[in-house]
């Protein structure tokens, strides 16, 4: 009996052994694991800093030259181009603007800063966007901030508008 003691106890030390090399070894690779995601967040960004970089000097040109110049023309084509480049840098990277004129209000993606009364039955319409809102990989960073156009509503056999 004492040497199926034996045995048994022995089994038992060499489980325990392997427990402790699985939990050093699943250590070591939570380890690893988290340095790799650090490292592919700060490569992600460094490609976008490269490409907003080129957008900044541009930028940094086109003040220079309206210094220099007396020419308005030059400089709205020069911050037209920077626009340009930066939001392609930006789309590039995930984030989208949120198209909003002409759409129905969704609070979830539009912030009403004003709101009138429309001619119209059905849903709220955003008639003008004051600022931009934007997305970025499908979530909302930014929520446009619009200008409403409230939809009539029926009150009782009365328009909501007639009060």
């Amino acid at each position: 009996m004492s040497s199926l003691l034996g045995d048994e106890k022995r089994k038992s030390e060499e489980y325990l052994t392997r427990l402790k090399y699985l939990q050093a070894d699943f250590e070591n690779y939570r380890k690893r694991t988290d340095r790799e995601l650090k490292e592919r967040e700060e490569t992600a960004l460094r490609g976008l800093v490269e490409s907003l970089l080129s957008a900044l000097d541009e930028l940094e040109l086109a003040i220079d030259h309206a210094h220099k110049s007396e020419e308005v023309g030059e400089l709205l084509d020069g911050l037209k181009m920077v626009h340009k480049k930066l939001a392609a840098a930006l789309g590039t990277a995930g984030l989208s603007r949120i198209d909003c004129v002409g759409k129905p209000f969704d609070p979830s993606l539009h912030e009403a800063v004003e709101k009138v009364q429309g001619k119209v039955e059905g849903v709220d319409v955003v008639s003008k966007e004051i600022r931009p809102g934007y997305t970025f990989r499908g979530r909302v960073v930014r929520p446009s901030m619009v200008k409403v156009e409230l939809a009539l509503r029926a009150r009782g056999g009365q328009e909501a508008g007639a009060e």
